[in-house]
């Protein structure tokens, strides 16, 4: 399992890094990215301190651990500067808390995330094929989520990918312990999502080459 959207208790999650990471080695987990939520008022506190438990646990662990960022709730106009100042602060995965059906986040995020060169549109909602097919072309991968309510348009964004060639994630956006989990569970997900066997192992392949790119 690779999981690429997960939070500490630098946002809302309630594990600190470290244990975070312990956590999924003990689940088997391959790689993990921590990816905060953050907005204008919090990235320049939550960065360095998530990139220092990444650096710790790279030197003494096996599992890859990513420091990265969720912009989340940050209004469409003001995310490309956010994805560039988090970027110079070091953060080296860039996930966006799309249009899900489930929160209030401003119409026009989706766009905005992916002309600004994000890595991961998250639980991007009703997406449009506008919006998936520029995300193809900039190379944006969309996610398949195994969190409760961010979910139920997981059918939707994987039509969409399938339908105008853009990449695939799938992640658990965890926040607890009990909410990781193992690749079994993650395969029904992409099942249940309308998404094949082989699918699911070009979601798997696509987020080993983020972590690649983003500890290289």
């Amino acid at each position: 399992m690779i999981d690429l959207h997960t939070h500490t208790l630098f946002s809302d999650g309630v594990l600190l890094p470290a244990e975070m990471i312990q956590r999924a080695q003990q689940a088997g987990y391959e790689a993990i990215a921590l990816t905060d939520h953050v907005d204008e008022s919090t990235f320049d506190f939550v960065i360095p301190r998530i990139i220092k438990a990444c650096d710790a646990a790279n030197r003494t662990m096996a599992i890859k651990a990513v420091p990265g960022v969720e912009l989340t709730h940050v209004q469409p106009s003001a995310l490309a500067e956010l994805v560039r100042e988090c970027r110079a602060l070091g953060a080296r995965l860039i996930v966006v808390h799309g249009e899900t059906l489930v929160e209030p986040v401003a119409e026009g995020t989706n766009l905005s995330a992916v002309q600004a060169g994000i890595d991961i549109l998250a639980h991007p909602g009703l997406v449009t094929p506008d919006v998936v097919r520029l995300a193809a072309g900039n190379g944006v991968c969309l996610e398949i989520t195994a969190r409760k309510g961010h979910c139920l348009s997981n059918g939707h964004v994987a039509r969409c990918a399938m339908q105008c060639g853009a990449r695939l994630v799938l992640n658990t956006d965890a926040h607890t312990p009990d909410n990781l989990i193992h690749a079994s569970h993650a395969r029904q997900i992409a099942v249940g999502a309308g998404l094949s066997a082989d699918d699911f192992s070009a979601m798997l392949a696509n987020s080993r080459a983020l972590v690649a790119k983003s500890l290289a």
